[in-house]
C-alpha cells in the first residue's frame, strides 16, 4: 500500500522534507544564540552602568583598543576642554530619531594626553556643509563622568569614512584619527558624556543604551523547530492522504498509478 511513495515524485518530495529539517534547526539555533548574545550584553552593559566610576587612564591607553568588558564603563578624567580642536560627527540622530551632528571634543589632561569626549548631539545649521551650532564647552579645568566607549571603524559601524567632509566634520569617532589631527597622544576609544549636564540643555546627551528589551530571537528560534516538526508531520499526513485516495481509487476499480485520460 505504500510503494507510491518510492515513485520518483514521491522521492523529490522526500529529500526536501529531508533537507528542510536540519535546515530549520539550524536556523533555530541561530536565532537562539543570538538571543543569548542579546542577554549577556544587556548584562554587561547593566553592570558596567552601575558599576563605580574609575579614571579613565585606568582602563585605556593611546593606541589602546577598548574590549568588549569594557564597553560603557563608567569612567572619569580632568582636564581642560580644547575646544579650538573641537570636531563635530556627522549623520548622527538624537533620542527622536532627528539627524544632526555629535560634538566630538578633547580633553586635554594635566600629563599631556588627550581623551576624547563626546558631548552629545546638535542639530544642524540651514548649510548642512557648514559647521553646526555648537554651545561652547565649560572652560578652566572640568572633571567629566561618561560611558566608554570603542573607537568606531567603518567595519564595525557600517559607517562609510568619507574623504574631502567640510573642516572640522568627521563620520567616525576614533582616537588614531584625532591623535593625527591633534598631534597628541590620545586615549584608545572616547567618553559618552553623562555629567556634569550640559547648560541649557544642549548639546542634548547620547541616551543611555538599551539593556531592557531581549528582542524576538528566542521566539524565532522556538518557531523556526516548530516548523522542522512539523515537516515530518505534514510529510506524513499527505503520505495517509494519498493512501486513501489510492484505497478510493482501487476500490472504484481504477487505476491509482493510471494518469487520468485527457479531455476534449
Amino acid at each position: 500500500m505504500y510503494r507510491f511513495v518510492l515513485t520518483r515524485q514521491w522521492v523529490c518530495l522526500t529529500l526536501i522534507a529531508l533537507a528542510l529539517i536540519p535546515a530549520m534547526i539550524k536556523l533555530g539555533f541561530w536565532q537562539y544564540h543570538r538571543h543569548e548574545h542579546r542577554v549577556a550584553q544587556n548584562e554587561l552593559i547593566a553592570a558596567n552602568l552601575s558599576a563605580k566610576p574609575v579614571p579613565v587612564t585606568e582602563v585605556t591607553s593611546p593606541g589602546h583598543q577598548v574590549p568588549r568588558a569594557d564597553f560603557w564603563r563608567a569612567v572619569t578624567a580632568t582636564g581642560t576642554y580644547d575646544t579650538a580642536h573641537e570636531v563635530v560627527v556627522r549623520m548622527r540622530t538624537d533620542n527622536d530619531d532627528k539627524v544632526g551632528f555629535h560634538v566630538l571634543t578633547p580633553l586635554v589632561l594635566a600629563d599631556g594626553r588627550v581623551a576624547l569626549v563626546n558631548r552629545g548631539w546638535v542639530a544642524g545649521g540651514d548649510d548642512p556643509r557648514a559647521y553646526p551650532p555648537v554651545p561652547a564647552a565649560p572652560s578652566g579645568e572640568v572633571t567629566v563622568t561618561g560611558r566608554l566607549k570603542a573607537d568606531e571603524t567603518s567595519g564595525g559601524s557600517g559607517i562609510k569614512d568619507r574623504k574631502g567632509l567640510p573642516d572640522r566634520q568627521v563620520m567616525l569617532i576614533n582616537s588614531a584619527q584625532q591623535a593625527e589631527y591633534l598631534g597628541k597622544p590620545v586615549l584608545g576609544g572616547y567618553m559618552e558624556l553623562t555629567a556634569p549636564a550640559a547648560a541649557g540643555g544642549s548639546p542634548e546627551p547620547v541616551a543611555d543604551p538599551d539593556h531592557d528589551s531581549i528582542g524576538p530571537h528566542m521566539a524565532y528560534a522556538v518557531q523556526w523547530w516548530l516548523f522542522a516538526a512539523s515537516v515530518p508531520v505534514g510529510w506524513l499526513v499527505l503520505v495517509r492522504r494519498e493512501k486513501r485516495d489510492r484505497a478510493a481509487a482501487a476500490a472504484a476499480g481504477a487505476d491509482p498509478d493510471r494518469e487520468p485520460a485527457p479531455t476534449a
